[in-house]
């Protein structure tokens, strides 16, 4: 069965708490925004897709439990509550996408004479809440994409190696997954020998999460620390790494989880091909280039303190930058829902209307 990192049904919202996993597997109750934005903040929600449905879905719990009789009311209630869902973490664009795609609607609706204030609320709930199918269907297209690009250029019958960095399965999306998701269709194919995933430091999103997955859903696969990865890649011959985004700006530049940038280096310099899978909601087409993305720095403690221990010499000065953004000219392709795309073709599909739109 796949692992669920939000239960939404009849306005009532539940989000996996991932702080505890593995070891522990505990739900928590969403009531409103309030609580939307400090589960994202705390990561006991992570994942740019599961922040932005956990967000926008904490919204809807709130507005179900509000009457509203003035539309201009509700227009400006949602709006100021989704800019500051964007604030709990500003690197992941894809809260911010969902932010201005609800903002446009809800002024769409506030213009529109034929709708009252309850009527406006309830389309905008629809709006929300086909959110989580949306982001499914996104990430079985994504799973089906990439395994036929890893496929094609992998010579032979030969079964596929895969590197994997960070948490980006059924535990960052609505279900199944975005690079992970790769993953396991290749293994539901037949044709993956064995997945490799990083430990990911310091938050060990891999070594708890990943991994977990992995477990769960029987691929053959194995845990490796972040400094280990050139050493793989010279004894193993690996067919791809393959990587999720928090933000991909215009150019093909991509921000993911701190230790990417290195290991997109370390694949260039093996020969490795490196792809980043992730729905088009993660480019972020109004940044001309990587240089402009918003880099989240976290609390020293999560370097210094492992379970309530420290294992860092007190006084020691601490950087802890959340994500590292990865040159386009490293990346081999940008796998997405609508198919594979070079960095340079990301432009193309600038102006092409979601299926929702």
């Amino acid at each position: 069965m796949t692992l669920k990192a939000i239960k939404y049904e009849n306005g009532k919202l539940e989000v996996l708490d991932q702080l505890l996993l593995p070891l522990q597997t505990e739900y928590v109750n969403i009531n409103g925004v309030e609580d939307g934005w400090h589960v994202i903040h705390k990561m006991q929600v992570r994942g740019a897709p599961a922040i932005a449905i956990v967000g926008c879905l904490s919204l809807a719990v709130e507005l179900r439990k509000e009457i509203f009789e003035d539309k201009k009311i509700l227009r400006q209630e949602v709006e100021g509550k989704l800019n500051y869902l964007v604030s709990a973490r500003p690197t992941a664009v894809n809260m911010k996408a969902a932010a201005d795609q609800l903002i446009e609607l809800v002024n769409e609706l506030d213009k529109n004479n034929s709708f009252t204030a309850e009527e406006m609320k309830l389309r905008f709930l629809d709006a929300i809440e086909a959110m989580l199918q949306k982001d499914l269907d996104d990430n079985l297209a994504i799973g089906r994409v990439g395994a036929d690009a890893l496929i094609s250029q992998w010579p032979g019958d030969a079964q596929l190696r895969v590197l994997t960095h960070c948490n980006t399965g059924s535990l960052a999306t609505s279900g199944y997954g975005t690079a992970l998701g790769i993953i396991r269709n290749l293994h539901s194919r037949g044709v993956l020998e064995h997945a490799y995933c990083t430990e990911t430091r310091p938050y060990n999103q891999g070594a708890r999460l990943t991994a977990y997955e992995l477990l769960h859903e029987r691929i053959p696969a194995t845990l490796l620390c972040d400094s280990m990865v050139a050493a793989l890649m010279r004894a193993r011959r690996l067919a791809a790494v393959v990587v999720g985004a928090d933000r991909v700006a215009a150019n093909g530049d991509t921000a993911n989880k701190i230790g990417t940038y290195q290991i997109a280096v370390t694949a260039k310099h093996h020969g490795v091909p490196f792809f980043v899978a992730a729905p088009m909601t993660s480019v972020d087409f109004s940044l001309p280039s990587g240089e402009h993305i918003v880099i989240e720095e976290r609390p020293e403690r999560e370097m210094t303190y492992i379970n309530g221990h420290r294992i860092a010499a007190p006084g020691i000065k601490c950087w802890n930058p959340a994500f590292d953004v990865t040159p386009a000219d490293l990346i081999s392709g940008i796998i997405t829902e609508r198919g594979l795309f070079k960095p340079a073709e990301l432009l193309s599909q600038r102006q092409v209307p979601t299926e929702s739109s």
